[in-house]
């Protein structure tokens, strides 16, 4: 299957072992190389290294990589729903939206969410853990609250804003793609996201929607250029690539970059 959109790709700025001032100017050296869209992730605590490390707060971060961007698209990858309310999220995003547009009217923010995993977070931070299915739950009853927010505040959001769904759960995260998400991302290796395509397009036939809508999305932190060809191959436009602090080299980043352009230049 090959898709008509460009290959596009995301880097995630994990928010740990740096300061903000070489998280900023990360930021600003991947607007700056050509990068699509800026990820950061929604945690209170590193997930690797040092468990008691530098780390800042997601949405925060986002309103000002909003104000100091003026062309990359950002978000969180991912969201997690548990720790705030839903209308409080949708406030929030509508209001990203609006401080990224300047100079243009139109937002560059995605809405990117999920159910939530990571149980130092809840327990130090005073959520409630619960399981993956209440938690999985959770995330399919505050999406339409989110969305029917948006139609309600003043100013509404400057475009409808897209929202990205982080999962894997064949059973009960996919089915919420359908229903919701305009770009799904998985860490699938290409057997696996055949496998899975394949199940979300049974979800989408049941809610009737044509799931070739979904820009599909893939981490490439383990893959080769052949790998990541593969995954081309299948309907993954989106790719993303993980980097943490101190140093955050983009080297990486370069040559996917490199890769992405020859695709772009070959369609």
């Amino acid at each position: 299957m090959t898709s008509p959109r460009p290959i596009r790709i995301g880097v995630q700025v994990a928010p740990q072992h740096a300061s903000y001032e070489k998280i900023r100017d990360t930021v600003a050296e991947l607007e700056s190389i050509g990068v699509d869209i800026v990820f950061n992730w929604d945690h209170f605590f590193p997930l690797r290294g040092e468990p008691d490390g530098k780390h800042f707060e997601s949405w925060t971060m986002l309103a000002a990589i909003a104000e100091q961007t003026t062309t990359v698209q950002f978000g969180a990858l991912v969201n997690c729903n548990s720790y705030r309310n839903a209308n409080l999220q949708a406030d929030m995003a509508r209001t990203i939206d609006h401080i990224s547009a300047k100079g243009t009217g139109v937002g560059r923010f995605i809405f990117g969410t999920g159910a939530g995993w990571f149980e130092r977070d809840y327990a130090e931070y005073g959520y409630e853990f619960g399981t993956p299915g209440t938690r999985i739950s959770a995330l399919a009853d505050a999406l339409p609250v989110i969305t029917d927010r948006w139609t309600k505040l003043n100013p509404p959001p400057t475009r409808a804003i897209p929202i990205l769904i982080g999962a894997g759960g064949e059973k009960k995260t996919l089915r919420i793609v359908p229903q919701h998400a305009d770009i799904w991302h998985s860490f699938s290796d290409p057997e696996t996201l055949e496998r899975k395509l394949g199940i979300l397009a049974e979800h989408g036939e049941a809610v009737g929607r044509d799931v070739s809508e979904i820009e599909v999305s893939c981490e490439l932190r383990r893959f080769t250029s052949k790998e990541a060809d593969q995954l081309v191959g299948l309907g993954a436009t989106l790719f993303t690539i993980g980097l943490s602090g101190p140093d955050y080299d983009l080297a990486s980043v370069r040559d996917w970059l490199r890769w992405r352009d020859a695709h772009n230049g070959a369609r």
